[in-house]
């Protein structure tokens, strides 16, 4: 039988790039795997010209498409990209922000469009463990060392209550940051005055990794910011693809974890090898996490995937509150 020949649209990320490199292969697939230099860029090519087959695509843009008449996406309890986000607060120095009470009250900055993935869990986060909710702030979106406009292939939403607005136009959020044009900056991404060590800018957590630590510790939750869809009318074509496509992004993981574990023999003298301690924070990591610190499936996830389905409805981005059956492949729902 003739392999079935597919567009796959992923970032090269460690769990992915066994796909990529050819060495873990999907059952009965001929793939051919694109990327981008931007992860965004795969998410609009996939939501507004359904370019792929299979994409990575941000769990909140994934959501936005299941409010459409007709949704044109299943998700796989695929996690290529998951990430706390009290790293992803920064404030202006001279904003007078030194807790996250602070921030009610102040103009915030947020990438791309109110409630991009990273936002959705730092908003979540603060407004569960600190009473900080969005009502409370003004947002401004916008791009983070450039320029940008709001992104436009999702709906734009955000309840009535809540103030947003467009940055103005040739500005960027992060030098709006660094002037004090804005007080604090939600962003995925580090702006210019992080990377820079810039005395104008910092981040809420400065101690961010044992805030974080502490955090999953207590709470449980690790939080999720993609997941890998597939389009509905294929599947209906082809029965047990999604469990092929599943199998195959599991062992393209655990491959990576194993140069990760064969890796620790080595001191993780290779790809590492530039990075001082890897070892060490591999080993805390792995003390934390468990074995498989990076668990892909229903299961094991539940508790982050309907921690960020309840943010995303708080927020006023979903329609109602989904439960985390209906937004996967029901043929995945034991995994």
């Amino acid at each position: 039988m003739t392999d079935l020949r597919l567009d796959f649209g992923l970032y090269r990320y460690d769990n992915t790039r066994p796909l990529f490199d050819g060495r873990v292969r999907f059952d009965g697939v001929d793939a051919t795997l694109h990327t981008a230099d931007i992860v965004s860029d795969l998410f609009e090519r996939m939501v507004r010209g359904r370019e792929f087959a299979v994409a990575e695509l941000g769990l909140t843009f994934y959501l936005r498409t299941l409010d459409l008449p007709d949704p044109p996406f299943v998700a796989l309890p695929v996690f290529p990209n998951r990430q706390f986000r009290h790293s992803a607060i920064y404030v202006n120095a001279r904003s007078g922000i030194q807790a996250p009470r602070d921030l009610i009250g102040k103009t915030i900055g947020e990438f791309a469009t109110y409630g991009h993935d990273a936002g959705v869990v730092a908003k979540g986060m603060l407004s569960d463990e600190y009473g900080v909710r969005p009502e409370q702030s003004r947002w401004v979106i916008g791009g983070f060392d450039w320029p940008m406009e709001w992104f436009d292939f999702v709906p734009r939403l955000h309840p009535p209550e809540v103030d947003v607005r467009q940055a103005p136009a040739g500005k960027a959020l992060g030098s709006m940051l660094e002037s004090g044009e804005i007080d604090a900056f939600i962003s995925a991404d580090p702006p210019r005055g992080i990377r820079e060590d810039s005395p104008e800018v910092a981040q809420l957590f400065p101690d961010y990794v044992s805030v974080e630590r502490e955090y999953y510790r207590r709470t449980g939750i690790r939080p999720i910011m993609h997941a890998v869809v597939v389009r509905r009318d294929l599947l209906a074509e082809h029965p047990g693809l999604a469990e092929r496509l599943y199998r195959g992004f599991v062992d393209a993981k655990e491959m990576a974890m194993a140069d990760y574990r064969r890796g620790r023999i080595f001191n993780h003298m290779g790809d590492a090898g530039m990075v001082p301690w890897f070892s060490a924070l591999y080993d805390e990591n792995r003390r934390l996490f468990g074995e498989d610190w990076w668990p892909y499936g229903i299961e094991k996830n539940r508790l982050s995937v309907e921690a960020f389905l309840r943010w995303h409805f708080e927020q006023g981005l979903s329609r109602r509150l989904m439960t985390v059956e209906e937004i996967f492949v029901p043929e995945l729902l034991g995994t």
